[in-house]
Formats: structure tokens, C-alpha cells, sequence
């Protein structure tokens, strides 16, 4: 499968095989890290995490996961440290940053601003959390844990607790 350019904005984007194809990379990726410790299929490659809401586990996994993929890492944790402090829509903030990186993994309040932000960049766009919308990489982490636990992912009862109208895991 290419998945070269291709953004993650909602789990809805994704058939049943490529879930499947993530799923196996996502093993293979782990086996490898366990044996060599890092890896050098990012290197050369820059993430831009753009986070305007806060955020520690998603922002660190994302952080992590490209330095030992052997990639760097830049961005903001804040908006009030940026442009946008001063006005600056979300998509001019957008098409100057991909200026700088390979990828954009972009949190922010508002619903359907990954989307937003996919349509006007130029390189791919992972959404890490769109107000109470969507989060597809915590769904797919979440996948990735129950295959690993049960040995799959199909015909299993699953039940879902929280904030169910504004959780957006739950909405993936």
C-alpha cells in the first residue's frame, strides 16, 4: 500500500485494510525498536507538531515516535507563543509551517480544523485531536492494543466509557 502523502484526519478515511496494513506495520515497527532500540527510516525527515490546546501523552508519543524513527522534531505546545496571538488564521499558520516540515500533526479545538488544514497544505496533515470531533491515532493505538491482548480485532464486544458526547477517541 502507498501511503506517501496521505494524511490521517478520521478513521473513517480508512478501509478495513488499511487499518489492517497499520496495524502490521505498527508489529513489525515495535519488533524492530525492541531489537535495535531506533531506527533510521525518518532521518533527514521533519515533523512540525502544531498543539494549540494543551496536551502531554499525545504530543510526547508523537515527539518520541520520530526521534527514534531517526526523524527531528519542531512546533509549538501553545498557540499563544505563535502568530496566531496576533491574528494570523489557521490556515496561513499552516502553510508557513509546512514551509519547514514533512508532516504536520496538528491538535486544536475547533472541529474540523485537521481537515482544514489538510486542504490547504501541501504536505500530509495528521490529526492528533480536533475539539470533540475526531482523534484517528488514538483509535488506531487503541486497535493496536487489543490485537495485541486478544489476537484481534474482529468479533469482540467492546465497551466504551467517559465522556461519550465530547470524547473525541470515542467519535473515532
Amino acid at each position: 500500500m502507498d501511503w506517501k502523502g496521505r494524511d490521517v484526519i478520521s478513521i473513517r478515511d480508512f478501509s478495513k485494510e488499511d487499518v489492517e496494513f497499520v496495524l502490521s506495520v505498527a508489529e513489525r515497527l515495535e519488533e524492530e525498536l525492541a531489537k535495535k532500540g531506533s531506527l533510521d527510516y525518518a532521518r533527514g525527515k521533519i515533523l512540525a507538531t502544531l498543539f494549540f490546546e494543551p496536551s502531554t501523552r499525545t504530543r510526547l508519543s508523537f515527539e518520541s515516535a520520530m526521534h527514534r524513527l531517526g526523524g527531528s522534531v519542531i512546533g509549538f505546545s501553545s498557540a499563544s507563543s505563535t502568530s496566531v496571538k496576533k491574528g494570523e488564521s489557521l490556515a496561513d499558520t499552516i502553510k508557513t509551517v509546512e514551509q519547514y516540515g514533512d508532516v504536520i500533526v496538528i491538535r486544536h479545538p475547533m472541529e474540523g480544523a485537521a481537515r482544514l488544514a489538510a486542504e490547504v497544505a501541501e504536505v500530509p496533515v495528521i490529526n492528533a485531536g480536533d475539539g470533540s470531533n475526531q482523534h484517528p491515532t488514538q483509535t488506531l493505538l487503541d486497535l493496536y492494543t487489543i490485537k495485541r491482548t486478544f489476537g484481534r480485532i474482529d468479533g469482540l464486544t467492546i465497551g466504551l466509557l467517559g465522556d461519550l458526547k465530547y470524547g473525541r477517541t470515542v467519535h473515532s
